[in-house]
């Protein structure tokens, strides 16, 4: 493929609250050549491991606050860039971002990274955005591997449900900016972001010519039964409503306009044994910028009965 960037190593030099070292892998079957990069800390050789994956216009940068908690506790946390995003390759040409695109590179990056089930292994499951969007349709196909379930501002794009007002505005908007400036879109969608945390989910980004990704996601979400994803999300519908027998933690950033409340109270319904939602006030979309409190949280849910047996 031509015309793919890769955003220079200095843009991510000193990030505020980011120490964890790069991990690339470039040999992705069907992705040959095209680097991805991810977030792999803990030990290497932990029973669990929590799969942490973003949306947009976010990278691994978005989990910054859940990951050391995490490894506190003795898992392994990876947490991948999307082509298009973070440190991970950007194609230039827009036809490249697709639906089935980046969920056959998730399920690659998973089989190849991560590996299959093995006995006593457990697989977390972390998603909001896109990460959701994208990430609930992988548990029907990976027979089993995935146990446990941590989901946050998210849908599934079925293409039979109205988008809503709020995500129409918002894929307005974002059409209306090619050259979106994401450090301002942030910083307004969560104001406690100090400058420099707000110009580090900017880094991944030069110039316009590196937001193809950007641009594209909005307008990826299933908004038609025949469209690109949504036959393989309403599968995960179904699956998640009579096969999913996992664990499941929700919290809903009470502030988002477009992914909130109705939209998640909403997905519980269809999540088999979705328990309560932790809700975050103060949170908006990006919830994860309370990351530490929803962390401990979902840990002690989701793992508390592990323990005692």
């Amino acid at each position: 493929m031509t015309d793919v960037l890769r955003t220079p190593d200095e843009r991510f030099a000193n990030l505020p609250g980011f120490p964890f070292g790069p991990h690339y892998i470039d040999t992705l079957p069907g992705f040959e050549g095209l680097r991805v990069h991810y977030v792999d800390e803990g030990p290497a050789d932990a029973e669990s491991i929590i799969l942490c994956l973003h949306g947009q216009p976010t990278w691994s940068y978005l989990y910054r606050k859940m990951i050391p908690v995490f490894v506190a506790a003795g898992h392994r946390v990876i947490a991948p860039d999307l082509f298009g995003f973070g440190r991970s390759d950007k194609p230039e040409v827009e036809s490249f971002y697709t639906f089935s695109h980046h969920r056959e590179m998730l399920l690659a990056f998973i089989r190849n990274v991560i590996g299959g089930a093995e006995p006593g292994r457990k697989l977390t499951l972390v998603v909001q955005d896109w990460g959701g969007q994208l990430g609930l349709t992988l548990p029907m196909e990976l027979s089993g591997q995935v146990t446990h379930l941590l989901v946050m501002n998210t849908g599934l794009g079925t293409g039979d449900v109205p988008l809503g007002k709020g995500f129409e505005d918002w894929r307005a908007y974002s059409n209306s900016r090619p050259d979106m400036n994401i450090a301002a879109l942030m910083a307004r969608g969560e104001p406690a972001l100090s400058d420099a945390e707000a110009q580090a989910y900017a880094a991944p980004f030069p110039d316009v010519h590196y937001k193809a990704g950007v641009r594209r996601f909005p307008n990826l979400v299933p908004d038609n039964p025949d469209a690109d994803g949504a036959a393989i999300s309403r599968q995960a519908r179904n699956w998640f409503q009579s096969e999913w027998n996992g664990r499941t933690f929700m919290a809903i950033g009470m502030r988002d306009p477009v992914l909130g409340p109705p939209v998640m109270h909403n997905l519980r319904k269809l999540i088999k044994g979705c328990p309560p939602p932790m809700e975050i006030a103060e949170g908006g979309h990006f919830v994860q910028e309370h990351g530490e409190e929803i962390a401990r949280r979902a840990l002690q849910e989701l793992f508390e009965s592990d323990k005692s047996q």
